[in-house]
């Protein structure tokens, strides 16, 4: 298990707002458990919430602690709206399979909200519109295509032509799909209910502790660890985020680098809703506002993995975002409170790989590529806690690392 990555760098916006504490103690001898999750971010707390919910007896380890991965440096737009556009995705691997990939995307954000609700996780929940304008990769008449797309999966969509969109958000562009049922939610937050959840149930956690070689036989999974303890288990499940395992099949995905900032608060200066917006371009601009009124606004990705230089466009990225929001909104103090930058990955189809390893029926992989990594992850803990019960997920194929 080789990879390692500086996930982030920066100060995240989240870093303003507490936490609860998540305790985690020394592993100092061998243990024993049904499920040994790898990594204690939002993908590793959602497996822990719905695996120990199901009454497995779960450790989850993470080499930093909990929380100390990338998910402090999400901007949390949880949407059901993948990368790629359903007439897109459609071209790429069938009509019946972008239509079902959108709408499980779609029940998973509705699960999650559901799930946060009943688990009374304060994590500043709030259910948002979605704006997605017209930009360079699809222009006013491919989102009108778009949207009749997304009506024929089942999807509601509203195509906005200029004049309501402006007197409705006060945006000038060539038109926009607005779309409903996304949530806006504090990740730190919500990963660290959902970790309290799983030790209200007798998960144990350890941190930090680093995995470094992973064996399976037809019965078990044995974990050795940097400091010389191992840990059995029936099941293991990986999710490391962007640090790749080897076991784990290249499958076709890439790293980008991306760059956010937010605002200092002005809820009075937002724009209604206030829903999500994103643009169709590449690369594109995003934004959403937090409970206390600032503005999340990241984008200008680019195709490279170099931590360093990544960090040392902070400073310029952060202009640029912070320009390009000005023009949308000019009445906005644009100003960074806060600046950030982070690695994730994406694939060409916009679909996480979810699922068993091939040839290793035991070892689960999280793989929630793309800017929809917290919908995925809920979707991977409803496959895989599925998968480890003995049942099949009717949508499992779609994710899995053989489609």
């Amino acid at each position: 298990m080789p990879r390692k990555l500086d996930l982030r760098t920066g100060r995240p916006v989240w870093s303003a707002y507490r936490a609860p504490a998540v305790p985690a103690s020394a592993l100092t001898r061998d243990v024993k458990a049904d499920v040994l999750i790898i990594g204690m971010g939002i993908s590793g707390a959602m497996m822990a919430e719905a695996l120990t919910a199901d009454g497995h007896q779960v450790i989850c380890i993470d080499r930093r602690g909990p929380l100390k991965g990338s998910t402090a440096a999400t901007t949390a737009l949880v949407q059901f709206e993948i990368d790629q556009p359903l007439s897109t995705l459609s071209k790429m691997i069938g009509k019946a399979k972008a239509q079902q990939a959108w709408r499980r995307s779609r029940l998973a954000v509705s699960n999650l909200a559901g799930r946060i609700e009943d688990l009374a996780i304060d994590c500043r929940l709030r259910r948002t519109q979605s704006l997605y304008l017209a930009g360079t990769v699809l222009g006013p008449s491919e989102l009108r295509e778009e949207a009749e797309a997304r009506r024929q999966a089942g999807i509601a969509a509203t195509y906005l032509t200029p004049q309501p969109l402006a007197e409705t958000f006060r945006i000038n562009r060539g038109g926009a799909i607005l779309s409903h049922g996304n949530i806006a939610l504090d990740p730190r937050k919500l990963t660290a209910g959902l970790l309290l959840k799983a030790l209200e149930r007798k998960a144990r956690f350890l941190a930090p502790v680093e995995a470094t070689v992973i064996e399976d036989s037809a019965d078990e999974v044995i974990v050795a660890t940097k400091d010389g303890p191992s840990i059995t288990a029936r099941h293991v499940v990986l999710a490391t985020g962007y640090e790749l395992v080897d076991i784990v099949p290249a499958a076709a995905h890439r790293i980008i680098s991306t760059w956010a900032i937010a605002t200092r608060p002005q809820p009075r200066k937002l724009w209604p809703g206030p829903a999500f917006i994103w643009e169709a371009s590449d690369p594109y601009l995003y934004m959403r506002s937090t409970a206390d009124g600032r503005v999340i606004c990241g984008g200008e990705d680019e195709d490279f993995v170099d931590e360093t230089r990544r960090d040392e466009l902070i400073a310029d990225k952060s202009a640029r975002i912070a320009d390009k929001l000005g023009q949308l909104f000019p009445h906005l103090d644009v100003r960074p409170e806060f600046a950030w930058t982070g690695s994730f990955g994406t694939t060409s189809t916009g679909l996480p790989y979810i699922g068993a390893v091939p040839r290793h029926p035991r070892i689960h992989a999280v793989m929630g590529y793309g800017g929809n990594g917290i919908t995925f992850s809920r979707i991977a803990s409803e496959i895989v806690s599925a998968s480890i019960k003995g049942l099949a997920d009717m949508d499992a194929e779609l994710f899995a690392f053989n489609r």
